[in-house]
């Protein structure tokens, strides 16, 4: 039996899957960490124990859940949140935690001013993207500016995905995807590492090579086998940020289809036949040659969820039985959550209004509220804030003809259903929800070309449609407008606190 290995690093939890050539599931595995979160406003995992960590545990309970002999495994695909920045020396080892992607807002002081040093209009052009929190660049100007100890020390900045593939194969590798989010060092135009912006961060020889996600960047090497029990000379793919592989999981592959991924930020992708360029937005190229994406998303969502959970449901001593029952609790509130309006800024905001002084709010509380009331208002927020991001997507005349909803807030029907109520579209939902290591796995049968893309639609079939209630139209729609107005009147408090 062919088998392919899919493992995916996420913010609070990984995943890995074996599956075999038709997309059937041999083995799963999960491995819970932490986010650290040493100060406000900051974001970092442990490279080795979570990331590095995590790819072994999972990979070497797999082998023991399905007996597989490691020959049997013909390519390997790795996944990881992204972006993120590491600087490694000279063997690959870290010489401090990876600093995460947009949820991490220490390096305000260098979007701004690298954005006033080249004019916001010119870094759009360049680039395809504005400076934000999301953007690599700036955060390795951080470690310049604020630790230049370690990064006289660092012979590369990298990221997750580029660590585990590194540690797999000995290679310095990262796809294009991921790098289109390193700005303002990648040039999406000329698809590779650009010095135009560069000065004064790093020079080029300190990125890794770009790589299309699906090309083979190396392969096991005989420590890597002893450290994980796979066969040497085993095909890696350069891999991907884990959003891209979660996309690819649910067959978003065409222009005009989009995913929604709830996972612990909610994190949207949209192929696009042709760049896009607009400010609120992210961009970069697809995974493959001539595709474009257009990406969006929110700072917390399932952080937010798990803040609550730890938080106000003490009497729960296992998180998943506390999850279910504040999901039954907020089901049992009805649509409007009694009037309260969410604002979920819990760590600042990415798109579209990329503020990483926006602060969380719950408004509207009285005597008669609930705990499940206060939960759905999150949930609904949540939605709020998704709507909003759609809205800039039309205002940027980007064309969407089909939503995937994928991840882990798929399993919560209020939060599902809510999202789809106060947005005013439908979603599809697929058989398997495990994301984004089951789309590393496919990916890396595509890499050694024992699938075509499209064969994702007969791995993972649909299984249901959330439609929207227009019932409740009228009630979301007056709430969305109290949600944009919080944050537009108190903006400048928000800023002093």
């Amino acid at each position: 039996m062919s088998l392919y290995l899919g493992i995916d690093i996420g913010t609070f939890e990984s995943k890995g899957v074996l599956v075999d050539g038709s997309g059937e599931i041999v083995a799963t595995a999960a491995h819970q960490h932490k986010m650290l979160v040493p100060q406000p406003g900051w974001a970092e995992h442990d490279a080795e124990a979570d990331w590095w960590g995590d790819f072994k545990r999972l990979t070497q309970s797999l082998l023991a859940q399905s007996n597989a002999d490691p020959k049997s495994i013909k390519a390997i695909g790795a996944s990881a949140i992204g972006p993120c920045m590491l600087p490694v020396d000279k063997a690959g080892n870290p010489l401090m935690n990876g600093v995460l992607y947009g949820v991490d807002t220490r390096a305000a002081e260098e979007i701004r001013a690298l954005t006033a040093e080249y004019g916001e209009a010119v870094l759009l052009s360049e680039t395809g993207n504005a400076l934000t929190s999301q953007s690599v660049g700036p955060k390795i100007q951080w470690l310049k500016n604020k630790r230049p100890e370690l990064y006289a020390k660092a012979d590369k900045f990298i990221t997750s995905t580029t660590f585990i593939v590194h540690r797999l194969t000995g290679k310095h590798v990262i796809d294009h995807y991921s790098a289109g989010s390193w700005q303002p060092l990648y040039s999406p135009a000329e698809e590779k590492w650009s010095p135009r912006f560069a000065k004064g961060i790093c020079s080029q020889d300190k990125l890794a090579d770009v790589m299309w996600t699906t090309e083979i960047a190396g392969e096991v090497t005989a420590k890597a086998a002893a450290e994980t029990g796979l066969a040497a000379g085993t095909p890696v793919i350069a891999g991907t940020i884990d959003a891209a592989a979660e996309a690819v999981s649910v067959g978003v592959l065409a222009p005009g289809q989009m995913m929604l991924m709830y996972g612990s930020t909610i994190f949207i992708i949209l192929v696009t036949a042709a760049r896009g360029q607009d400010a609120r937005l992210w961009y970069a190229p697809w995974l493959f040659p001539g595709q474009h994406a257009s990406m969006s998303g929110l700072a917390t969502s399932g952080t937010l969820t798990h803040w609550f959970r730890d938080q106000f449901s003490h009497e729960f001593t296992d998180a998943k039985q506390g999850a279910i029952a504040l999901a039954q609790e907020a089901a049992l509130s009805p649509p409007g959550a009694k009037g309260l309006v969410a604002l979920p800024y819990f760590s600042g905001e990415r798109t579209p209004i990329h503020d990483p002084d926006a602060k969380g709010m719950i408004f509207g509380l009285n005597l008669t509220h609930t705990r499940g009331d206060v939960y759905r208002s999150l949930l609904e927020g949540i939605g709020h804030g998704t709507r909003h991001v759609m809205e800039t997507y039309a205002n940027a005349g980007q064309q969407v003809s089909h939503i995937e909803a994928v991840g882990g807030g798929t399993n919560n029907d209020v939060w599902l259903q809510a999202t789809s109520d106060i947005g005013g579209f439908a979603q599809a939902v697929r058989a398997k929800t495990m994301g984004a290591s089951y789309g590393d796995a496919f990916l890396a049968a595509l890499g050694v070309g024992a699938v075509k893309a499209s064969d994702i639609n007969e791995w993972n079939k649909a299984a249901r449609n959330v439609a929207p209630n227009p019932a409740v139209k009228p009630l979301y729609d007056r709430q969305h407008a109290t949600f944009r107005a919080l944050y537009e009147r108190n903006r400048d408090l928000m800023r002093s606190v």
